[in-house]
């Protein structure tokens, strides 16, 4: 029996960092170091999260870096802008850190400032992060001691389309990509308009065009398939509180049919321990949540010649915590599916 490593969570008490106690009750060869919660500090674990009653006696601390150093990796789920302000230190005293958030997802710091609002503090560490699209690219992963955990809405669009670019199945440009998420995306302490209350009996689109996910999807649509793309996403709320189901519309190359798409999908997928897809079979919420599975199915409209691909993911668990602890077992040598299945 391999030893166990110790890890530490940074912004544990919200969503995020509750979805990853969940997986780590399950996971053989992880111990829970520090439970770090600012706006938390002295609460149980249970305080905040009742179902974990009797499971977890630790309580959150005021984040400090001495005693995040006892981990051997540390994971932070934080909002945008705080991760980038702890994770050199971190990585300067030898610690493996995952991001869950979008502070090193970007190379390009300019598009970073434009979407996210606010200045890059850490540019001298974005080269070096992995971005831990699991399935497109693990042996980076396997090495990396800064991992990027992809967004939510980027992970079930770039999984549903890159096979398809790569194998030359749909045309790169004008894709057109719409989502539709749960409000526990937005975070557990968003604004009044993201709350339940004022999604539920409604949906509506929300930063059409601003995004800060639109610039990752076509660097990693670029990164992964080869080829320069041209999209489209319009994000949407609706009264769910978990999960993703993404459409996407793409013009189809001349003469490709249904085997086609299912060639490049079995080529790239086939013995991918959380993709499941069909042609026959259309995507639900309901089947992937609280799991750490991609679903995908597709439809090919003759009279346009378009592809239509569509896709969901729980948002919490591919979307964040369950693809940060894929990433993570890569990264200590554990096998991947480990606490997930």
């Amino acid at each position: 029996m391999r030893e166990s490593v110790s890890v530490s969570i940074v912004g544990a008490s919200g969503y995020s960092g509750a979805e990853l106690l969940k997986i780590f009750q399950r996971h053989r060869f992880v111990r829970i170091e520090k439970l770090f919660a600012n706006s938390s500090a002295g609460k149980s674990v249970a305080d905040l999260y009742p179902h974990f009653r009797g499971q977890y006696e630790q309580r959150y601390e005021s984040y400090s870096i001495d005693a995040a150093c006892a981990s051997d990796a540390v994971f932070l789920a934080l909002p945008s802008g705080e991760a980038m302000m702890l994770a050199p230190d971190l990585l300067k005293r030898g610690k493996k850190v995952i991001d869950l958030g979008g502070d090193f997802r970007l190379k390009d710091v300019a598009q970073y400032e434009k979407f996210y609002k606010h200045e890059h503090h850490a540019t001298a560490f974005l080269e070096g992060a992995v971005y831990g699209l699991t399935e497109w690219n693990r042996e980076q992963i396997k090495t990396a001691t800064l991992l990027s955990n992809p967004g939510c809405y980027p992970t079930s669009a770039e999984l549903a389309l890159i096979p398809l670019l790569k194998e030359s199945i749909v045309q790169p440009n004008n894709l057109v990509i719409t989502a539709m998420s749960g409000v526990s995306g937005a975070g557990r302490s968003a604004a009044q308009d993201l709350s339940f209350v004022e999604v539920n009996e409604s949906a509506k689109a929300y930063k059409v065009g601003v995004h800060q996910h639109l610039p990752e999807i076509k660097q990693a649509l670029e990164a992964f398939s080869g080829k320069a793309a041209s999209l489209s996403f319009v994000p949407h709320l609706v009264p769910l509180t978990r999960g993703i189901l993404t459409t996407i519309h793409a013009s189809l190359n001349n003469d490709v049919r249904e085997t086609d798409v299912l060639a490049a999908f079995d080529k790239h997928y086939k013995n991918e321990p959380f993709i499941r897809y069909s042609n026959e079979v259309m995507p639900e919420i309901k089947g992937v949540v609280h799991t750490n599975f991609t679903d995908i199915g597709f439809r090919i409209y003759e009279e346009t010649h378009q592809l239509i691909v569509i896709s969901a993911i729980d948002n919490l668990m591919k979307g964040a915590a369950g693809q940060a602890v894929q990433n993570f077992n890569l990264m200590f040598g554990i096998d991947e599916t480990e606490g997930l299945r």
